[in-house]
């Protein structure tokens, strides 16, 4: 029998009450399974209700280390934003390297930093450590300013810098938009990727441990905060560092985010009693998946194919008719007429302002009380093997989301790639958990919204490893059409690339064989 793997949780802890007890019933909410975890705390609250909930963990949970500080520091904060002067910084990264010490002492197989306003997903530790890393952390995504746009806490390069830059390379600001987009949309989508900054909601391995980083300043540098310290001396000593994305933890930055962080914790406590009240049931009840689809024209393309693949798996259908002109509603009922649907008609089409269509879309599918959400379009279909398996991903109760790869085909045999045509990199959502109890927001733009509302990634996510195929660019009138609608909706590009716009028309793009 394999032993555990032995975790301490550590995080210096200057908190007010009403945040800490959110952050502290999170901590309970870990999934352990085969690890071992303890606590470390260092106690350097002011206000001694935060310093009585500590003591209160302690009893509850067992296992529990807190070291009482002695600073009589002022750590202020306000609705705009944190208040740090250097002093505090230090004496943060001080108490971080006590840590280390301490774990290293007792030769913990991982260290997990995380701070004291981190809600985390029950999943968080355990899919960490799962993937080997040394030095790896769980995305959170913050409005550093009251004004600005969510941002994480991970960076590629010096301070902050989110975006790809060679050295000596020298980019307009256009380039720079494009690159920063890029660099957050890839934070947005499932996975594991480098990144050369990181900090906040950390673990740690004991071999990263053993080869000396700390937290303490490096003199000839003059970088803001411990984190970019440790990650300078990690990367100096051969660490690479890494951000899991599948479980974003919920910061509560402001007293504003007090609300949001106690909806996290409910919707985590309810899906938890939800499997318990299911676990018995689970192999007789198949949860309710609903096909979600918006259309137009599409009698002479791929639709009755596309939904006749749907129709071994999905419970009901609600499809958006955008201002067709041919026969599409009536293909829609006739091959879906085993199965509840619901056909809504749009005598004007709204592609013009994509997010209200995509918000009619959501609205209409979650009025059929879905389980599961599958929103495709009807030039995409699943490879083969998508049928024998999303049961399963529709059973499961630690995701959310799943996201598939999307593979953009030139014609009916072959895929595109090159700099402007790699979807398939990439993981988008395509099946969806519905939850009454998120609120859901969208990317308000009339271009490239997206399917889904763009919050969705605050919830557990995964990726797949089955493929779709698009065949919306496989034959030259299909681009061409699309060339031209691009142009007239978006002819600045300010929703999407000049460059691929334009590429659209290549007559000899880099072709690959699709091999199913």
């Amino acid at each position: 029998m394999s032993h555990k793997q032995r975790v301490l949780i550590a995080s210096p802890v200057n908190q007010k009450p009403e945040i800490l007890s959110l952050f502290l019933e999170s901590l309970k909410q870990l999934k352990k399974e085969e690890l071992l975890i303890h606590f470390y705390f260092i106690d350097d609250n002011e206000n001694i209700d935060s310093s009585s909930l500590l003591m209160q963990f302690q009893e509850c949970v067992g296992s529990v280390i807190i070291q009482k500080s002695f600073y009589q520091d002022i750590y202020s904060k306000d609705e705009q934003t944190h208040h740090w002067n250097e002093h505090l910084v230090w004496k943060v990264a001080s108490f971080k390297d006590s840590i280390i010490r301490y774990a290293k002492e007792k030769n913990y197989n991982y260290l997990f930093f995380v701070d004291s306003d981190l809600l985390l997903y029950p999943q968080t530790v355990i899919h960490l450590v799962q993937q080997e890393k040394d030095i790896i952390s769980e995305i959170f995504w913050t409005k550093w300013q009251l004004d600005s746009m969510e941002q994480p806490q991970v960076w590629l390069y010096d301070q902050y810098t989110q975006y790809n830059k060679l050295p000596g390379e020298h980019l307009s600001t256009e380039q720079i938009s494009a690159r920063y987009q890029e660099f957050i949309t890839k934070m947005r989508n499932p996975g594991v990727y480098e990144v050369g900054g990181l900090g906040a909601c950390t673990l740690i391995s004991q071999n990263a441990l053993q080869k000396g980083i700390n937290f303490s300043k490096i003199s000839n540098l003059t970088f803001w905060g411990e984190d970019r310290h440790f990650c300078i001396r990690a990367a100096a000593v051969g660490l690479s560092l890494y951000v899991d994305t599948h479980y974003p933890a919920y910061h509560i930055y402001r007293d504003t985010d007090i609300k949001g962080g106690q909806e996290f914790l409910e919707r985590i406590i309810t899906r938890k009693k939800d499997f318990i009240s299911n676990i018995n049931v689970a192999n007789s009840i198949k949860p309710k998946l609903t096909l979600s689809m918006v259309i137009k024209n599409e009698e002479n393309r791929f639709l009755k194919e596309v939904l006749k693949s749907h129709l071994n798996y999905v419970d009901n259908a609600v499809i958006i008719d955008d201002g067709s002109t041919d026969n599409s509603v009536e293909i829609c009922k006739e091959v879906l007429k085993t199965i509840p649907c619901k056909v809504i008609q749009n005598r004007v089409s709204k592609f013009s302002n994509e997010v209200e269509l995509r918000k009619q879309q959501w609205k209409e599918t979650i009025k059929t009380e879905p389980n599961w959400i599958l929103n495709v379009d009807a030039d995409e279909l699943f490879e083969d093997k998508f049928t024998l398996e999303v049961e399963n991903y529709l059973r499961q109760e630690d995701y959310d989301i799943y996201s598939f790869r999307l593979y953009d085909f030139w014609n009916d045999t072959h895929y595109r790639e090159d700099e402007y045509w790699n979807a398939h990199l990439f993981y988008r959502p395509f099946l969806v958990r519905y939850r009454n109890d998120f609120s859901y927001t969208w990317k308000e733009t009339p271009q490239h919204c997206g399917r889904f509302p763009n919050n969705i990634f605050q919830l557990p996510n995964s990726i797949s490893n089955l493929r779709v195929k698009h065949y919306g660019w496989s034959k030259p009138e299909y681009r061409l059409e699309k060339y031209k609608r691009y142009l007239s909706l978006d002819p600045h590009a300010q929703y999407g690339i000049k460059e691929q716009y334009k590429s659209i028309l290549n007559d000899k793009p880099n072709l690959i064989k699709w091999e199913e």
